[in-house]
């Protein structure tokens, strides 16, 4: 069994030492792997990165992430990057990384994916050049997520996003937005390439469970979500190695 704790949607900023640390206390308790599903920042810059860096120095297990469209904002991309590499916590963007639990494998395929909406309602990369490259972002990352999905040979596969890949887990949010929130082409390179859970942030009025059409469990993560510091889920047993169980988490900072 393998335990994943997820929380998106921190947006940590300089006002945010001493805050996220207490509540990760004890975390190397209750879960093998920490999973961090974007806008790990306030607006994007190094400087609140170190201050993630900081508050997750102790946390006691691997920490893998991806970047949402906050830590986008401010143009540092590369030294965010640097700043977490350097603090030793994994980001990946149409990348994989493994985690070994006891015996067992855990493989995360990651990407920020990106909008365009979802089936019957969704944009296509017809017409303007700025259209066709929106679209066309969005092709190009569920590419990557879907093939670095099926590069993975481990015992459970979890897709790491930020924006959602399902329509599900956006109940709450006004449907003008939808097409901002998430795209179906996510979802369908996920299918494709096979996982047993996915985790995103983003949609922060949006809901915690959703599924995709292919019946792969789908978690939304963010903070205002799930209202704690993290969610818990557990993938595995000896009778069943792809059933996922729901935990509850820590309280929220």
């Amino acid at each position: 069994m393998i335990r994943i704790a997820a929380v998106g949607d921190v947006h940590v900023g300089a006002d945010s030492r001493g805050r996220l640390a207490p509540t990760l206390a004890g975390l190397a308790d209750r879960a093998d792997v920490l999973l961090l599903a974007g806008d790990l920042t306030r607006c994007g810059t190094a400087a609140e990165a170190a201050v993630l860096t900081e508050e997750l120095r102790d946390v006691g297990v691997p920490v893998v992430a991806v970047l949402g469209n906050h830590d986008y904002h401010a143009g540092e991309v590369s030294k965010v990057l640097d700043t977490l590499h350097g603090a030793g916590i994994r980001t990946l963007e149409g990348a994989t990384t493994t985690v070994d639990v006891g015996g067992e494998t855990l493989g995360i395929a990651g990407s920020k994916g990106f909008g365009g909406g979802f089936a019957g309602a969704c944009g296509s990369d017809f017409g303007e050049p700025e259209m066709k490259a929106f679209v066309g972002h969005t092709k190009a990352l569920a590419e990557r997520l879907h093939d670095a999905l099926a590069r993975l040979d481990t015992d459970h596969r979890v897709a790491l996003l930020h924006y959602s890949p399902v329509p599900d887990t956006l109940a709450g949010e006004r449907l003008e937005i939808y097409p901002f929130l998430g795209s179906y082409l996510l979802a369908e390179a996920i299918d494709k390439a096979g996982a047993d859970l996915v985790v995103h942030g983003h949609a922060h009025s949006g809901v915690e469970k959703g599924v995709t059409a292919g019946g792969v469990h789908v978690r939304n993560v963010a903070q205002p979500v799930i209202r704690r510091a993290y969610a818990l889920y557990t993938l595995g047993d000896s009778n069943a190695p792809a059933t996922l169980a729901t935990m509850s988490g820590a309280a929220a900072p």
